[in-house]
């Protein structure tokens, strides 16, 4: 990386711009990270949020944890408010830190806990970040809860595939996942933001609402071992993440909702662990973007994927 530094419009403070999960030129979900956010409070930080305008900005609030530099201390902000986590943010974050400080493994102390983030270079020399989630968990959507969400989104019963649930996940922010069983209703969804989310809030949703694409997905979701792999193409879910913030009505990749669904599968048991694969999204919004998703017996989700310096 060189000169990454730009700093905030109205802020002294250096704030580094970076792409994650892009699958191409122009994909991907922006990201503002400052390395070095240990002089700010938690009004300047939303502040500085704001004017950079991207759906999430990640603070490095303590740039090592007793005297680790591979150990930090993390905070997010929305333009509006702050967020437990942030995947994309998180993947960013990573990547500027194995940049200054080489890659390797990192620890970030987060609001939701701690998260593991395992930082690499590949064969062009490029840095990929994978991190792993707190411990994930399940709940079902309450009935009329559900059924106001899908008066929100302009969807029937009808449109919801029976055989995936509609429950919320949780990753370090809780998404309730609406499972569609045509791509026709999937990209139909739309909605009201500020009925939206006033319903986001009222449920204590920091995330995401995450519409997921069935049709066409092969189940069980398995990973493919030994020399079965070679060239094997993981399976592929499609996914929407409505996030209702701002100028900004669907976010184009997010890591946290991605872990999340791991999990949402893992629990419905539409997958036998361990598994992979990969989320696609973004192309309602014209930012493709492409997440790898890991999925154990047990534990955290890993969710991987790469960040670059936004050019111009």
């Amino acid at each position: 990386m060189t000169d990454p530094q730009v700093p905030a419009p109205a802020s002294s403070t250096p704030v580094l711009r970076l792409t994650a999960f892009a699958d191409g030129p122009g994909g991907g979900n922006p990201a503002g990270v400052v390395l070095d956010a240990s002089a700010l409070d938690a009004s300047q930080m939303q502040r500085i949020s704001a004017e950079v305008g991207y759906a999430e900005t990640a603070f490095v609030v303590e740039t090592a944890v007793d005297g680790d530099d591979r150990a930090v201390a993390t905070r997010y902000f929305s333009p509006v408010a702050e967020v437990p986590f942030c995947g994309h943010a998180t993947i960013a974050t990573a990547v500027a830190l194995a940049a200054d400080r080489g890659p390797g493994a990192f620890r970030f102390e987060t609001a939701a806990g701690p998260v593991v983030i395992d930082t690499t270079t590949d064969g062009d020399g490029a840095l990929r970040a994978a991190f792993t989630s707190v411990e994930p968990r399940t709940r079902a959507l309450d009935a009329g809860v559900a059924d106001e969400l899908l008066g929100l989104l302009g969807l029937a019963r009808d449109d919801v595939d029976p055989a995936w649930p509609l429950d919320e996940a949780f990753a370090g922010n809780w998404h309730p996942v609406v499972p569609l069983r045509s791509r026709r209703a999937f990209d139909a969804v739309g909605s009201d933001p500020d009925a939206l989310r006033r319903l986001m809030d009222r449920q204590g949703w920091a995330g995401t609402v995450t519409v997921v694409c069935t049709e066409g997905v092969d189940l069980p979701l398995r990973e493919v071992a030994g020399d079965e792999s070679a060239g094997a193409e993981p399976p592929a879910v499609e996914a929407r993440n409505l996030f209702p913030v701002g100028d900004i009505t669907e976010d184009p990749a997010t890591g946290s909702a991605a872990a999340a669904l791991g999990a949402y599968l893992r629990a419905g048991g539409l997958l036998a662990p361990p598994s992979r694969f990969v989320v696609r999204q973004g192309r309602h919004v014209g930012r493709p973007s492409v997440l790898v998703v890991d999925v154990p017996a047990a534990g955290g989700v890993t969710v991987s994927g790469t960040a670059s310096l936004v050019v111009g």
